[in-house]
Parts: C-alpha cells; structure tokens; sequence
C-alpha cells in the first residue's frame, strides 16, 4: 500500500490549491478515505473525509464551505480542493487509508489517528498573509 500527495505549493492568502493523493496496493473504492493536516509545532488535524463512492463528504468546521474533497476510484486518486486559503491553512497535508475495507461513515468521524492504517508523507502547503 502506497498513499503519495502532491500539488503543496506556496500562496497568499485567498488563493487556491488542488492536492492530489495518489494510491496504489489496494482497492481504493473499498475504503474510507481522509485528508488530515498537520501545522508546525502541532499535532494532527483532521480535514476531510470521503466515502467509498465519494458521498457523503464531511469536513471540519474550520474547512467547511472553502475545501472539497473528491476523489476517482478508478484512477485512484483522491483530491483536495482548497479555496480562499488563509495563513492558519499553512501545514503538511497528509491522505490517509481508513482501516476498515467496506466501511461507509454516515456521520462525521471523531478523528483517531488509529482509525487509519496507512499514511502518506505529506505535502506542504504555506499561506501568507
């Protein structure tokens, strides 16, 4: 299992970007699946998550209505859509496996970094102001 991000990039404020995780080693239709953040100095950050066929999508609050999260099973990629960033935006974004096969979320998950059996390395992304 390989989960690999790209697209980080430096921007300011009110810009946009578009991350990319692409994912190998399983079927990514089969699983739960996250983007999680991590700023410096602090610990993990839960952002979006997306369902097998994609719906439903949840986020957290700090993200709703800026970020989108979607993704391609069949090129198994999932994507992270960021508008009008804002420098509390600036941290390594992670994609991250769920480790259950088949389990769809019907409500926003509680994050636990232990829910996640597979992670990427990250991809920086830096908002200034």
């Amino acid at each position: 299992v390989q989960l690999v991000e790209s697209g980080g990039d430096s921007v300011q404020a009110g810009g946009s970007l578009r991350l990319s995780c692409a994912a190998s080693g399983f079927v990514m239709s089969n699983y739960f699946m996250s983007w999680v953040r991590q700023a410096p100095g602090k610990g993990l950050e839960w952002v979006a998550g997306s369902n097998l066929q994609n719906e439903p999508t949840y986020y957290a609050d700090s993200v709703d209505g800026r970020f989108t999260i979607s993704r391609d099973n069949r090129a198994k990629i999932v994507y992270l859509d960021m508008k009008k960033l804002k420098p509390e935006d600036t941290a390594v974004y992670l994609c991250a496996r769920y480790k259950w096969s088949g389990a769809t979320l019907t409500t926003r998950p509680v994050f636990r970094e232990s829910d996640y059996a597979y992670w990427g390395k990250g991809t920086q992304v830096t908002v200034s102001a």
